[in-house]
Formats: C-alpha cells, sequence, structure tokens
C-alpha cells in the first residue's frame, strides 16, 4: 500500500505525462500498484443503459396496475413485446430498475419504524401459543405463554392441544406460576378468544375475564409487534429450551421447563437488575381459589390393558371396552374426571392425577374383572391346523339341500290330486 505522498506524486508524475514505466522506475514501484493507483482515480465511466430501458414505461404501467404481478408473467409479456435477453438477466436488471412498488398492507415485520413501548408494573399480560409439532414422544405439544409487559417475566404450560378448555387450564397454570395476574390480558384474535372476523370478545371467554377479574386487549389484526414481548418470550423458550431439553415425555418437559424459567429465564439482566428483580416490582393482584369452570373433553382409544392415557397418567376402565374409543371428561377445579362410553354412559370416575406425574390410576373392581377377563381367554389346546382339510359336515350339506330347494321350487305330484279327486266323489 502506497503512502499519501506517494499517492499524490504519482498522479502529479501523470499528469505532466510520464509513463507508467517511467513511474515505476523513479518511485522504485511496481507497474501494477502504479498503473491500480492510476486506474483507481480515473474518472468512472457511465455504466451502460439497462435492456430494460425501453420497457420501463411498461412496466410501471403494469406495476401500477398490480404491484404482486409475478415477475414469470411480466417476463412473458415484455418477451412478446420485443425483449430478447434470459428470464435471469430479466430478474436482475428489474431489481437494479427498483421499478416495483413496496406494498405496505403486505409488508412483514410491520413499518419500517419502531419503538418500545413503555409499561406500568403489573399492567397486561401478553398470551399467545407455541406449537410445536414434533415432539420426543410422538405426540404434538402447545405451549401457551404468558409473559409480563413490565418485567418480561414468563411462563409456559404445555396443554395437548388449543380448545376453549386447554387455553382457560394453561392460563390459571401460567397464572399460579407467576404468583398472580395484572390488570389486563392482550391476546391476538384467537378463535377461542373473539368472534371469527372481529375483535369482540365472545360470551364464554368473557366470563373467564370476569373470573379473574381482568381487561381484556385484543391486538390489531396483523399486528404481531403489538405483542412483541410474549413473541420474543416464545423465540426464546424455543432457542434457549426446547431445542436442547432432555425430555422424553410431555411431564418431563413441563418439570424441565419450569426449572428452566426459574433457573435460567428469570436470571436475564436487564437495565435495573434481572428480569426477577423487575418481576419484584409487578404487584400481580390475587387469584380466585379454583381455575375457571370449563369443562375438558377428549377423545381416547384404551389400551389392551384396559387403559386410558390422559395428561401424562393412566386410568383405568372396564376391560370390555378394550380397543373402543372413550371420552375423558374433566372439569377444572375438580379433582375427579369421569371416563364415557361411545354410548354416552359413565364407566369410571377416577381422582384426577397431576398432568405428566406418571400415575396410573386402577380401580379394585376394574383389576378384578380384567383379571378375570385375561384367565377366562386363557387355554392349553393347541391352535388349529392352517392346512388341515375339512369339508362341509353332514349338517352343512343338509341344510345346503334345503337351500337349493327352496330355490329351485317344491316339484308336486299329479297322481296325489287325481287321488284326491276320487275320494271327493
Amino acid at each position: 500500500m502506497l503512502t499519501q505522498e506517494d499517492d499524490v506524486e504519482i498522479h502529479a508524475l501523470a499528469r505532466r505525462g510520464w509513463s507508467v514505466s517511467a513511474i515505476a522506475r523513479h518511485t522504485g514501484r511496481d507497474r501494477k500498484t502504479v498503473r491500480k493507483y492510476l486506474k483507481d482515480a480515473g474518472p468512472s465511466r457511465e455504466p451502460a443503459p439497462s435492456c430494460l430501458e425501453p420497457f420501463r414505461g411498461y412496466l410501471a404501467a403494469r406495476f401500477a396496475d398490480d404491484a404482486h404481478v409475478d415477475g414469470t408473467v411480466l417476463f412473458r409479456e415484455v418477451a412478446d413485446l420485443g425483449f430478447d435477453r434470459s428470464y435471469v438477466t430479466f430478474v436482475r436488471e428489474l431489481r437494479k430498475l427498483a421499478l416495483r412498488p413496496r406494498c405496505e398492507a403486505c409488508r412483514t415485520g410491520g413499518h419500517g419504524v419502531t419503538t418500545i413501548i413503555a409499561h406500568e408494573p403489573g399492567e397486561e399480560i401478553q398470551w399467545d401459543w407455541l406449537e410445536l409439532s414434533e415432539t420426543p414422544w410422538g405426540e404434538p405439544a402447545y405451549v401457551l405463554v404468558g409473559a409480563l409487559s413490565f418485567s418480561g417475566k414468563c411462563r409456559a404450560v404445555i396443554c395437548e392441544g388449543m380448545t376453549f378448555a386447554h387455553l382457560v387450564d394453561g392460563m390459571d397454570g401460567v397464572l399460579r406460576r407467576l404468583g398472580g395476574t395484572s390488570r389486563a390480558w392482550r391476546t391476538d384474535r384467537m378463535a377461542t378468544v373473539v368472534y371469527l372476523g372481529t375483535d369482540r370478545v365472545t360470551a364464554q371467554f368473557a366470563q373467564v375475564a370476569k373470573h379473574y377479574g381482568v381487561e381484556i386487549w385484543v391486538c390489531p389484526a396483523r399486528r404481531p409487534q403489538r405483542k412483541g414481548v410474549v413473541e420474543a418470550a416464545i423465540k426464546y423458550i424455543t432457542g434457549s429450551w426446547w431445542r436442547t431439553a432432555p425430555v422424553s415425555s410431555l411431564g418431563q418437559a413441563q418439570t424441565d421447563l419450569d426449572r428452566w424459567q426459574v433457573a435460567v429465564s428469570d436470571q436475564r439482566k436487564r437495565p435495573g437488575g434481572t428480569i426477577a428483580t423487575l418481576a419484584a416490582q409487578e404487584a400481580l393482584a390475587g387469584l380466585p381459589g379454583t381455575a375457571f369452570p370449563a369443562q375438558l373433553e377428549v377423545q381416547r382409544v384404551v389400551s389392551r390393558t384396559a387403559m386410558v392415557a390422559f395428561e401424562g397418567n393412566r386410568y383405568s376402565v372396564p376391560p370390555g371396552l378394550v380397543a373402543q374409543t372413550v371420552t375423558v371428561r374433566a372439569r377444572l377445579g375438580e379433582l375427579h374426571l369421569e371416563l364415557i362410553s361411545p354410548a354416552g354412559r359413565r364407566v369410571a370416575r377416577h381422582r384426577r392425577a397431576p398432568a405428566g406425574a406418571g400415575q396410573i390410576m386402577q380401580s379394585s373392581e376394574h383389576a378384578r374383572l380384567l383379571e378375570a377377563a385375561v384367565f377366562d381367554a386363557f387355554t392349553t389346546q393347541k391352535p388349529c391346523r392352517a392346512k388341515q382339510n375339512r369339508p362341509p359336515g353332514a349338517a352343512a350339506a343338509a341344510e345346503a339341500q334345503r337351500l337349493a330347494g327352496q330355490e329351485q321350487g317344491v316339484l308336486i305330484d299329479l297322481e296325489q290330486y287325481a287321488q284326491i279327486a276320487r275320494v271327493a266323489r
């Protein structure tokens, strides 16, 4: 690299008419170096006009008609008008000319400018779902995340679905892990919260809000940044916990998630301290003694051991329902659940075990019936031989003849009619 003094001298000599070789001998520099510095300082050449320049007016008019018109469609149209270059060249030059307008309504990520919205302590909790389509236990899982807007403290509950009852159950679990509720809840336009296509809260969810004594704030459509706190929490949970979580069941996942939130998530640094320090300023309101009594119903297939899996636990039913689909019915806040047969009859009632506890709830009556069914099905006989010859027996042959006679009709002897006529005379 040349010094500023050498660079000035090289350009001064070139202006006097010295050749590159003469300047190189005089300064002791390589000719390629001298030539490079003189070339960089030379006047820049005007770029060649774009091959799309003759079609600029047409393209601008087409984008005025439809800002989302596909590039392949435009290429076919300008090719019919005389454009003789390739599609790759067309796309490259189209980007250089920057003719396609940017549709503000379809911009992802919101507006180009943004700001941090200030929140008061205890003002709101933001809610959203994290969907896990692939899990180590082979079933999809749905994580309801609640984040305090002021401190950023978040808690999450793993559910088996996203129905209204799952939502209420998850919300109650998140609130009890947070230690209270804020004055308002902010959600997006969930089908379980608002009427489809509107921002009006459903009557069912309004009862939930009354039960916990909160207001409901619904985010505007297509504005996910309005609930950016919970969006950031979901991204953090996915990358920091879920990708490396050593779990193999829903119960293990919930236990490990609760541990991670306290040991890792709450210890993140923020201006003024950690998230746990800021969360102490939230002053959350108290919670009712029980969850909102929503009724949770899920369909389950009875296993060969007459057991029904639900929330990481197993519940017994009579052995006659093996391989049939039963309904598990649990009302939030109650200590028991019911199992309903396909005919709509209650066949079992058990104490509801904690989710993910891995408990087996089997009544003594069901255990006795299952044992009796197993022993009744037990036999010491050898299985039938698959290649044994067993033609139809006598009873089957007689029945076949009877059926054949019915199909062919009954034969009547005319001599019998003649005898009856003679007696009648």
